[in-house]
């Protein structure tokens, strides 16, 4: 057996899941999607998957956006937008296909 951690990840599989149905998306919203459809993380292990995800190919960084508003930090927030990448094995989860069906109403 080898040493360390797996490579495998329950959660960075469902961040797959969600992304497959979302075609892209950003860190903070899909941090609220899992949330709600599968046992409470926090955000940074959220955070974690997704840059864990970009260096096994399963995601990929799509683009970085800069966007104004009026934010308790300051004026601007960073967006980074994620998509799946060449390794992703999405299995279809229908939790997330039902969740995000309804949501989009």
């Amino acid at each position: 057996m080898k040493r360390g951690r797996p490579t495998q990840s329950v959660i960075r599989q469902n961040v797959v899941e969600i992304l497959h149905h979302l075609g892209k998306g950003y860190g903070y919203e899909i941090s609220k999607i899992y949330n709600e459809i599968f046992p409470q993380v926090t955000q940074r292990s959220i955070y974690y998957h997704l840059r864990k995800g970009v260096q096994t190919k399963e995601i990929i960084l799509q683009r970085i956006e800069q966007e104004k508003g009026k934010f308790s930090w300051g004026d601007t927030v960073e967006k980074t937008y994620y998509a799946l990448g060449s390794t992703a094995q999405p299995k279809g989860n229908s939790k997330v296909q039902e969740f995000l069906s309804t949501r989009k109403r």
